[in-house]
């Protein structure tokens, strides 16, 4: 598996309106003010989703690709300079825009490691313009594929080794969701995607099987099972429930020339699926995969195998791909420090149960002898505490540090450090809370700032 192509034409992630209004007028703002200091922003979570015990940290390469590409063309510093908004802003802003290149700074954790409310994902220090414009873009990246990729680990899990693959394209909110969304699910551990397009510029080979319509296309289900098999001789995947899912198994089971698989998509897909592997076992065909799709998820799919389902692969769609049951992570990007003529300013946000930690941090994980993750420190950057860092630069000067990893080590690193956290922060439902402590320099600083804010 290879990285995720730039090239690729997925997004406009150089389209330096991809963004809210109120980043551009704030830009604006410290512009004519004459306001250059440098800041520091983190984007966390404050809470996790509902019976999440963990996220899978995802987006991280888009969004460095969104950095290290940013511009604002012509056309689109010709519209702002027309919006009523901007009428009273100095044309010198716009000259600005024209030659705009992000050239900040950028650490972060790497991507596919588990991480935990109020932990920072990452952190951009750059003069407060460029810090402040790319707010919505990095939430909007890294929210989305970090609830998928989290979605998706789970729906992993609850397979308990058998494949899972990302179906979404079609329930995804939109085309470039869904190519998204199949990163993410291959992040977390799913083994193909049907999206071709995502599977072309991500390295991997697409999967699939056959609609309906293509049986009903033909007289008889005999003829429609008999040249799909002629045309993919070496993939062919037979739809058994267009009319009655058993008796089709058996038209398979007398076919003379092999087969790789077979799909159920509705009904009792417990039973179905043990009925279905006693036709084709009995005929001499063990080796034909059963797939199992329709509205699927971790629950679902954790219910099917207790109750003994004979499924050898997962195709999962809609409830993945949109995280159907919590929809939208929280994530927050928020100005932690300010720093001026050599003199460093911890900014703190104290709004009721909005409240933030000041000051640029590091996250401390520290594991058992036996490797297991005991749990996580957030202290200030310039603390040694015990434990493994996980924060490390990604980029300076508006470069990429190194080359992205590939999609597969990226997969591993998930699934190695899902592996490590204690079975029950893991559980579906009611998961236990992960220890995260804040150090005492951190609370320290916290509590001086609010001192003095709040007199």
């Amino acid at each position: 598996m290879t990285t995720f192509s730039k090239s690729a034409g997925l997004i406009c992630g150089a389209n330096g309106l991809m963004t809210d209004l109120y980043q551009l007028t704030m830009a604006a703002g410290y512009f004519q003010c004459g306001r250059q200091v440098e800041a520091s922003f983190e984007l966390f979570v404050r809470r996790l989703p509902e019976n999440r015990g963990y996220l899978i940290f995802a987006g991280l390469e888009p969004a460095l690709d969104y950095l290290e590409d940013l511009r604002f063309l012509p056309e689109e510093v010709a519209y702002l300079q027309g919006l009523p908004a901007f009428q009273h802003v100095d044309k010198s802003f716009f000259d600005y825009l024209r030659e705009f290149r992000f050239q900040g700074e950028v650490w972060a954790m790497a991507e596919g490691e588990a991480a935990f409310a109020n932990e920072p994902l990452l952190r951009v220090t750059a003069p407060i313009m460029p810090a402040q414009l790319v707010e919505t873009y990095l939430l909007s990246i890294i929210n989305f594929q970090t609830l998928i990729a989290t979605k998706a680990a789970r729906v992993v899990d609850a397979a308990r080794g058998r494949a899972v693959v990302d179906f979404g394209a079609r329930r995804a909110h939109g085309p470039e969701a869904g190519v998204l969304a199949a990163r993410a699910c291959m992040i977390g551990g799913c083994a193909g995607t049907s999206n071709v397009h995502a599977a072309r510029i991500l390295g991997i080979a697409p999967v699939g099987t056959m609609a309906h319509s293509f049986i009903m296309a033909f007289a008889s289900e005999d003829q429609a099972f008999e040249a799909y098999r002629r045309v993919f001789p070496d993939s062919t995947m037979l739809l058994l429930d267009t009319y009655n899912t058993l008796e089709a198994a058996r038209k398979v089971a007398r076919m003379k020339e092999p087969i790789q698989g077979v799909r159920l998509d509705s009904g009792d897909l417990a039973a179905l699926s043990k009925a279905v592997r006693r036709i084709l076992d009995e005929a001499g065909k063990p080796d034909v995969k059963i797939v199992a799709s329709s509205d699927l998820n971790e629950y679902r799919i954790e219910q099917l195998l207790r109750e003994g389902a004979a499924i050898d692969i997962f195709g999962v769609g809609t409830e993945m791909v949109t995280s159907r049951d919590d929809p939208a992570l929280g994530g927050v990007y928020k100005l932690v420090e300010l720093s001026e003529g050599g003199q460093v300013a911890a900014k703190v946000k104290l709004s009721l149960d909005k409240e933030t930690f000041p000051g640029r941090k590091q996250i401390f994980r520290a594991s058992d002898s036996a490797g297991k993750y005991r749990g996580d420190v957030i202290g200030r950057s310039d603390e040694a505490l015990p434990g493994r860092p996980l924060l490390a630069p990604v980029m300076k000067n508006g470069e990429v540090l190194r080359p992205h990893p590939p999609l597969a080590e990226v997969q591993r690193r998930a699934r190695e450090g899902r592996e490590r956290l204690a079975p029950e922060v893991r559980r579906f439902r009611d998961p236990a809370a992960y220890p995260v402590g804040s150090s005492p320099a951190l609370q320290e600083l916290a509590e001086s700032l609010r001192r003095r804010l709040i007199q």
